[in-house]
């Protein structure tokens, strides 16, 4: 079952990868290209709250997270940000982080903030046929 915070994320349309306690899902607002959302499935508000088997298996997600990252968008840094003020379940922003602009279907995404903290305000926001390429990509190249 979703929660309210991966449903904010656009799930299900957004959903690159489910895993038994988390789901990748792309970030609908590209703050770099390659932004994603890292959300526990539970309905747990505080990280400690998380069931013990969420804990385990984060290593497996973000390994292929960073991996797919890295393949596809080639960044230089990565950002984990568990800012949860808005939106209440627990999830990170995971931004892939790069010096200069990378581009996809027709639309540049520089990373603003380099090298400095992400500027999330300066987010791209994709139009929905470009948000469901960037997904597929995603989701057909995934490194499990």
């Amino acid at each position: 079952m979703a929660n309210d915070t991966m449903m904010k994320f656009g799930y299900p349309a957004s959903l690159i990868r489910d895993y038994e306690h988390w789901v990748v899902l792309l970030r609908p607002a590209q703050v770099t290209l390659g932004s994603l959302i890292l959300a526990a499935k539970s309905d747990a508000t505080a990280f400690g709250q998380l069931p013990p088997g969420a804990h385990a298996e984060l290593a497996a997600v973000t390994k292929d997270i960073e991996a797919t990252l890295l393949a596809e968008i080639g960044y230089e840094k990565i950002n984990y940000l568990m800012l949860m003020m808005v939106d209440l379940h627990v999830h990170f922003h995971v931004l892939p982080r790069y010096e200069g602009s990378k581009s996809f279907s027709g639309t540049d995404f520089t990373d603003a903030g380099w090298p400095g903290q992400p500027d999330l305000k300066s987010a791209v926001t994709l139009h929905p046929a470009q948000l469901e390429a960037l997904r597929n990509r995603f989701s057909q190249v995934w490194l499990a």
